[in-house]
């Protein structure tokens, strides 16, 4: 059984599944899974043991061992804390921690120096081609930043775009301008051409993240794009390429990079 942790930029995002080996489960498949923001970090074992315990004994004395599959772009901090958290856990565990490297699971990184290519991102790509393969890929993951990047047909990464997610945009207009008011994204889908400051505002943050993941798909002769992250379902209406709105798509990836006998972590 797996635990796997996506320390992000504002929340760290979980899930526990099967090992996909030999269990007959899909990338993507779990058990249990949820998210927190980093002020709520110390509730994580909670929720985690919540769950654990209960599988660990029906799966029976011979069953393999958990292994802790993290993917953090917090910063030392996070890391440390997170170490301590896992190691909090009866019996403790130990993280294997994700980083980019040249090739795994079919997926070969061509950024100019693979081991600086963020982890989530690596991993979003991973969960992508998993849950898409043999498709010219966007990955588009609207967070705190928004990155979209590039996966061809072949498994080749191919690099992408990073930007200032959906809030950083409206909250960056709200402290650099005098009369701009802070704004921020609501259910009700913005006009085009808006008649009011606080929907131009909103209109035109959410018009330049889809513009972006547009000319990358255009850019990319991209098949299908795969959008994830918090404002992703913001974005998601305005865009006219084929997409799929999805959660925890690094999550997804790290459980296919589980199974890949060539993971190398840290």
């Amino acid at each position: 059984m797996l635990l796997l942790v996506d320390a992000g930029n504002t929340r760290v995002k979980w899930a526990i599944a099967h090992e996909i080996a030999g269990a007959g489960t899909a990338p993507g498949d779990w058990i249990a899974h949820g998210a927190v923001l980093h002020a709520d970090v110390k509730r994580l074992p909670a929720l985690w043991a919540a769950h654990l315990p209960a599988h660990a004994a029906s799966a029976g004395a011979g069953a393999a061992p958990v292994r802790a599959i993290v993917a953090n772009v917090a910063g030392a901090a996070m890391r440390a804390e997170l170490d301590s958290l896992l190691a909090a856990l009866a019996p403790p565990l130990r993280p294997e921690w994700f980083v980019s490297q040249p090739e795994l699971g079919g997926l070969r990184n061509r950024y100019r120096e693979p081991a600086q290519l963020g982890a989530d991102r690596f991993a979003a790509a991973l969960g992508a081609r998993a849950l898409a393969p043999d498709k010219a890929l966007v990955v588009a993951t609207c967070g705190t930043a928004t990155t979209v990047d590039a996966v061809g047909a072949d498994g080749e990464f191919l690099g992408g775009m990073i930007l200032p997610g959906l809030g950083m945009m409206l909250s960056a207009l709200a402290r650099g301008t005098a009369q701009l008011p802070q704004v921020t994204a609501h259910g009700d889908r913005a006009p085009a051409f808006a008649d009011n400051t606080r929907d131009a505002i909103l209109s035109g943050c959410l018009s330049a993240q889809a513009g972006a993941i547009e000319r990358a798909c255009a850019a990319h002769g991209a098949e299908l794009c795969l959008l994830s992250g918090g404002a992703a379902g913001h974005v998601a209406p305005l865009l006219s390429a084929p997409h799929w709105l999805l959660d925890n798509l690094v999550l997804v990836g790290l459980h296919a990079a589980a199974a890949a006998p060539e993971l190398r972590t840290c």
